[in-house]
């Protein structure tokens, strides 16, 4: 029983013989050396039959195919950018957690800046306007601290600022988080785990410090959704974001 030989990457069909097919394959190999040595506009292969045609068809079709394979990740990967520095990626995080809280604070009516939950255990807990005074006094204090400078006293009872409606109030905490993103961009490789000494979440470093004020945004950021529902009042990201889980 003869044996069938096989070609690449097909099978040659026709009236082709081995020789022939070892002969179209010399002449394929020439081809490519020829077009590889500069000869490309000039030197045009000449294909005797249409086995040989196919056979270069299909040779080329699987190089685009392996180019393709090859090249199209690399080029999705550049569409995605991702931070460059420690600030950078510690800013992101915190730039979400304030655009929460800062929509909590000003999704709240100013009747309601002084409410406090009835319904659960809520013995001792902060009202609606103290719980944001007391996060703009923290985000100070946190990268007052990161600075080398003093912080304000009594966060916890609200600081030493004289704040008090829901406008005074609002305004406090943007500026709090203008002060603290740009206290934040100084941090970088060189100094980022420089230590930082007080009585906010101190002693720590740089990063840690401001690692502490972006989980304390969010801790208080999670009280406050519940005050405003409670008041029948869906939080602002929740509306722009939502979450189908049933």
């Amino acid at each position: 029983m003869k044996h069938r030989s096989r070609g690449f990457p097909g099978e040659l069909k026709g009236n082709d013989t081995s020789r022939g097919n070892a002969r179209s394959t010399c002449e394929l190999v020439s081809s490519l050396r020829a077009m590889e040595g500069g000869h490309t506009m000039s030197y045009r292969p000449e294909f005797r039959n249409s086995g040989q045609l196919e056979v270069a068809m299909r040779f080329f079709a699987f190089l685009i195919f392996a180019l393709a394979v090859l090249v199209a990740p690399a080029a999705l990967a550049q569409k995605e950018e991702v931070p460059k520095s420690i600030a950078g990626s510690v800013g992101g995080a915190l730039g979400w957690a304030e655009k929460g809280f800062l929509g909590v604070a000003e999704a709240m009516p100013e009747e309601k800046y002084s409410y406090i939950p009835t319904q659960g255990n809520f013995d001792g807990v902060r009202s609606f306007g103290e719980q944001v005074k007391h996060v703009a006094c923290a985000q100070f204090a946190f990268f007052n601290e990161i600075e080398g400078k003093t912080p304000p006293e009594h966060c916890e009872k609200g600081g030493p600022s004289k704040a008090k409606t829901k406008a005074e109030l609002l305004q406090y905490l943007r500026d709090s988080f203008e002060y603290g993103d740009k206290v934040l961009a100084t941090i970088n490789a060189q100094n980022a785990v420089d230590r930082v000494e007080g009585p906010y979440a101190g002693p720590n470093t740089k990063l840690g410090m401001a690692m502490a004020a972006l989980w304390h945004v969010t801790d208080h950021f999670g009280q406050l959704v519940v005050y405003l529902r409670l008041n029948g009042i869906v939080p602002p990201i929740t509306q722009q974001y939502p979450l189908k889980v049933r």
